[in-house]
Order: structure tokens, then sequence, then C-alpha cells
């Protein structure tokens, strides 16, 4: 009889996990739908998918509704390894159906860093919505900071990487 409930259960969370990953999914399916928050992420640029005149615009409950993804690294900002987690770079892109080279991204202080948009796939960049399972206020780098996974790959332990990687993310503009 526990072999049978246990058996049962995970058949049950099998299913629970491919619906909720369908229905993520077809939040975005038939199109970006509209924030009903404030808005913390503008996408610009060579856009397939828009949900406000010709840019893509997120509230933090549509990013969160993107398969979330963590890892913990070292970075030049924090005196210990943290968390980060939040939406792979790539799944935004192919959210808005991003077609470009080039991502532009902007702060809230207009600090606009290039990122080669091969960077996404190659290297598993996360836009973070929490550092250490915590939302990110402004004070602490947030509400969105685009960071690269520096302790996977040696070569990403680099000025060029680590300018790359910025905090209080506004806009992206893809060229």
């Amino acid at each position: 009889m526990t072999i049978l409930y246990q058996s049962k259960r995970a058949v049950f969370g099998v299913f629970a996990a491919i619906v909720f990953a369908i229905g993520a999914g077809v939040a975005f399916a038939d199109g970006l739908r509209q924030p009903k928050g404030r808005i913390v992420l503008t996408m610009s640029g060579k856009i397939g998918q828009a949900n406000k005149e010709k840019d893509a615009v997120f509230d933090m409950a549509m990013l969160e509704a993107l398969p979330q993804h963590s890892f913990t690294t070292r970075t030049p900002w924090y005196d210990r390894p943290v968390k980060f987690t939040g939406p792979l770079l790539s799944d935004l892109l192919a959210a808005t159906k991003a077609q470009g080279v080039t991502i532009n991204a902007s702060a809230i202080n207009d600090y606009t860093i290039r990122i080669p948009m091969a960077d996404a796939e190659a290297h598993g960049i996360i836009v973070a919505r929490l550092l250490d399972d915590q939302p990110m206020a402004v004070r602490d780098k947030g509400p969105l900071f685009v960071i690269y996974p520096f302790d996977s790959k040696a070569e990403l332990r680099s000025s060029t990487y680590y300018e790359r990687s910025i905090w209080q993310l506004k806009r992206m503009s893809i060229e």
C-alpha cells in the first residue's frame, strides 16, 4: 500500500511539474501579457514580440513566470559567494523573439554596456531578481542584475565579463 501511495505521489508530482511548465510557456506563446505591476524591464530594438507599442515591457510577475535558474558564484562586488536567481537571458530573448547580435543594456543611472547576444547561450547568463533568495532593492544592485556564472569558467573571471554584468538593469535594446 505504501509503495502504491508513493508511486501515485510521484506521478502527481511529475504531472504538476508538466502543467506548470506548460502554463508558464502559454503565458508567452500567444504574445506577451500586459504587465499588471510596475514595469521593471523594457526591451526594444530588433524584437518580434511586443506588448506596448514597439517595446516589450515586463513587471516582476512576468519575469517570475519564466523558468527560474540559480547559481552561486563569487563576484568582485560581494565578499563571499552569493546565490543569484532569475530567468536566463536567453529565455528573455526568446520570449521577445529578439533577432540581433548585440544587447545594449542600460541601468537606472544610465550606465550602458554592450553584451554580445552570443554570450546568452554560451554562458548561461541570468537576469537575477533574487540575491540569496531575497528580492534585490535598488540600493542592493536591484531590482535586476545581469550576472554571469563567474565560477563556471576561468575565462569569465575577467574585466570583460565583469563589465558586462550590469546591475540596476532597466532597459535592453537589441541591435
